[in-house]
């Protein structure tokens, strides 16, 4: 009896020892695991912070890793055509507008004068005016005593001069259209050629991070032709579509001017009145002098 109640309690006690001991043991082998990975990752980890510090600094400031990567020479040249760009369509703005070329208050000036006859007037108004309307007329009215035809020769040939020398300046557009590309290239076959160079003199494997970021460098250069390339060429269309408008219509009105200045020339004017006044003025006293004769 007493052995049989014993074995019951040892049996519990033992089945609670062995059951503590799984415990433990599982927990050990759990967590020994977890710590040793921690130590054994925690160099890593410290250098995984420094990364992202250093991605954090560097993302913190584009803007010197922009300048820096430009340089002195390739900032020199891209700020000038930056410059000189704006500058020149400030200056197409202002100058190929169509209240520019013709004047509202300019042609109604013409026909008044051209309506009242008064052509030497209207001429030189139009020499002294050197909108791309004036400068057409004056090199049709110069011609019109040789004719209406070789007027229009002449207008139409000053239209295709004035528009030539409006074509030069949009024509640099063009051109910083194409150098902008082509020294962004140049500076990145030069950021390039460095990094390589880098590569081949290192005498153990280099790090991605230094070449990366001398690849970087190398592509801000370009980004920045790109970047001045982009708005001139999109200029350079615009103007080119809107000089050829302006052109047109300079040309259309010049010649209804100076077709309605030709048949006014042709229309009888007020010169025979004044002659027959003048006559019927005189007509009495040459009456008392023949009368004077005949006594």
């Amino acid at each position: 009896m007493g052995v049989c109640t014993a074995s019951p309690g040892l049996a519990l006690g033992r089945w609670l020892l062995s059951f503590a001991l799984v415990a433990f043991a599982s927990t050990a082998i759990l967590t020994t695991p977890a710590v040793a990975y921690a130590q054994e990752g925690e160099q890593p980890v410290e250098e995984k912070k420094e990364g992202e510090e250093g991605k954090t600094r560097l993302s913190a400031n584009p803007i010197v890793h922009f300048f820096v990567s430009i340089g002195v020479v390739f900032g020199i040249i891209f700020a000038a055509l930056s410059v000189g760009t704006l500058a020149l369509i400030i200056i197409l703005v202002m100058d190929l507008r169509m209240g520019e070329a013709v004047s509202p208050a300019f042609v109604d000036e013409f026909t008044g004068l051209v309506n009242k006859r008064q052509f030497k007037q209207a001429y030189e108004m139009c020499k002294n005016d050197n909108s791309f309307l004036g400068r057409v007329l004056t090199a049709g009215m110069g011609r019109l005593q040789y004719g209406i035809e070789d007027a229009r020769e002449a207008m139409s040939s000053m239209v295709e001069t004035v528009k030539a020398s409006k074509d030069s300046m949009i024509s640099y557009l063009a051109n910083v259209g194409t150098l902008g590309p082509m020294l962004g290239l140049v500076g990145t076959v030069s950021g390039m050629v460095g990094a390589f160079r880098r590569l081949g003199a290192a005498q153990k494997a280099p790090d991605a991070s230094e070449l990366a970021g001398e690849i970087s460098h190398a592509l801000v250069v370009t980004l920045v032709g790109v970047a001045v390339a982009v708005p001139a060429i999109f200029f350079y269309s615009y103007f080119k579509n809107r000089l050829t408008a302006i052109a047109n219509n300079t040309a259309n009105l010049a010649d209804d001017l100076l077709t309605q200045m030709y048949h006014n020339s042709k229309k009888a004017g007020p010169a025979p009145t004044t002659t027959a006044a003048a006559t019927a003025a005189t007509a009495p006293e040459r009456t008392q002098t023949a009368v004077q004769e005949k006594k």
